[in-house]
């Protein structure tokens, strides 16, 4: 986005004008993303995380390849280890997934430790405290964590004022069977908290049991009988916990509460937590539906929707992530987040490949077909070293081979994760970074994804001029110089 955006600062645009068309264009999309709030302790400890080819790598990269775009983090208020979860740890966090390209969610839970429909303890530091008091505390503890991350280059995109707050928060003054008012002061002091520090934020209260419709009724009929505000309602979803029913049924009433959600306070609203076991043999059609679920909610008020701590592997006994602990690498249940609405599967066959950008073709440098060549564009000179073979690999990923030299492959160079790497001609070999998928664009243009870095295949530096190198970059929606018209040879 930045970099399609220097031609507008060049014109004459502010920065500011920047980052406010860039946020106006991320927020458009709906969320993908995953609370990762253990990620730091379970790195600590020497946790090895695994792509789904096996090889070892970042979190944030495997989470990017399975089109996870957004990072939820909890704040507790005085851990009881001094740190994991701090705003520090938080802060700590949220810069890799800004430097991720990913958008970011802070969640607060007001406690020290967990808050749930269960326990909703007070921090101890608050103990003493009377409603006025723990009203202060509640501003002051936003305001100041948000400010940290604020001054460390952070914005977050929504902020979730209490975690999971069926009965209130901050028992006991906070708990909403003894007082909604109460309740309702404590969301009010979070919410203008907020939104003193980040006035855009979308601020979230946040319930469990998205199938619960009585529950979500009480909690905002009470909340809005008393003043109490919110920009986004959300809600936790373990279809395989809901009590007495299968989970076919609770995604079914999830949607219809939220439904009712939209339709009764006019909010958006968004699933901000789902899992499911990681050994389940219908893990991965179970989390297809719920995004399903979030994606058909009316009038597009569905958001977005978080995988609750998916990299844990049976971490602290949690057994409901994503990841394998026997192999380290994600579970069928991540792919539910691969989109099926754009992930387009192309025939095999010898295509050229256009930038729409330059309306030049991809080609292999001198139409060489030694390892290591670069990969540039040039113009049309109907050459079979700028026509490509693909073939699918293993669904929606595909090989992309020269019709010249069809043993070799499009490769990023040293297997990349990072902005600015080069594609080079390489031998095939069933590397992940040598696999790419297609996402459609309308027509037939597309943005053509690399499977190990989640980065799109791009034209350096926007130029529309012979030799210019090809090389991967984040994904930008609508950017024209990682858009490719694949015409067929």
């Amino acid at each position: 986005m930045i970099r399609k955006l220097i031609n507008i600062f060049n014109s004459g645009a502010s920065i500011g004008l920047l980052w406010l068309i860039a946020a106006q264009v991320n927020a458009a999309d709906f969320a993908k993303g995953a609370d990762v709030s253990w990620l730091s302790e379970q790195e600590a400890s020497g946790a090895v995380f695994k792509n789904d080819s096996g090889v070892q790598q970042d979190v944030l990269a495997i989470l990017k390849v399975h089109d996870m775009d957004s990072i939820r983090l909890r704040v507790w208020v005085n851990p009881a280890d001094g740190y994991y979860s701090s705003i520090d740890d938080v802060i700590v966090k949220a810069q890799k997934a800004k430097a991720a390209g990913m958008r970011i969610m802070i969640d607060f839970h007001y406690s020290d430790s967990w808050a749930d429909p269960g326990q909703q303890t007070k921090p101890s530091a608050w103990q003493t405290y009377d409603i006025d008091g723990l009203m202060t505390a509640v501003w002051w503890h936003t305001y100041d964590a948000l400010t940290a991350l604020k001054d460390a280059g952070i914005t977050p995109e929504w902020v979730q004022v209490g975690n999971e707050t069926n009965n209130g928060m901050i028992w006991g003054e906070g708990r909403a069977s003894d007082s909604m008012q109460n309740y309702a002061w404590l969301t009010n002091s979070g919410y203008d908290a907020s939104k003193a520090v980040f006035p855009e934020a979308k601020v979230i209260v946040h319930l469990a049991n998205c199938h619960d419709n009585a529950n979500f009724r009480w909690i905002f009929d009470g909340l809005a009988a008393n003043g109490g505000k919110w920009d986004v309602i959300g809600a936790s979803s373990y279809p395989t916990n809901a009590a007495d029913i299968d989970w076919q049924t609770a995604n079914a009433q999830c949607l219809t509460n939220l439904n009712d959600m939209v339709s009764r306070y006019g909010s958006d609203v968004m699933i901000t937590e789902v899992g499911v076991p990681w050994d389940h043999a219908e893990a991965k059609a179970i989390v297809a539906d719920v995004i399903a679920k979030a994606k058909a909610v009316d009038d597009n008020r569905g958001l977005g929707i978080f995988y609750w701590e998916p990299q844990s592997s049976n971490w602290n006994g949690y057994t409901l992530g994503a990841w394998n602990p026997n192999t380290n690498q994600p579970t069928p249940a991540l792919d539910a987040f691969l989109d099926s609405t754009t992930s387009a599967t192309v025939a095999n066959g010898n295509y050229r490949l256009m930038p729409v950008h330059s309306g030049k073709a991809i080609d292999v440098n001198y139409c060489s077909a030694n390892n290591g060549t670069n990969i540039q564009q040039w113009s049309w000179l109907n050459n079979d070293c700028q026509k490509w073979k693909i073939s699918q690999v293993d669904g929606q990923w595909y090989r992309i081979s020269p019709v010249n030299a069809p043993e070799k492959s499009l490769d990023i160079e040293s297997r990349s994760t990072a902005n600015g790497a080069n594609i080079l001609l390489w031998d095939y070999q069933s590397g992940t970074n040598q696999q790419f998928r297609f996402v459609a664009q309308g027509g037939n243009k597309y943005q053509i994804v690399n499977r190990n870095s989640g980065l799109c295949i791009d034209v350096a530096g926007i130029s529309i001029a012979d030799g210019a190198n090809i090389m991967q970059w984040q994904c930008v929606a609508g950017n024209n110089n990682q858009v490719f018209e694949l015409i067929n040879q």
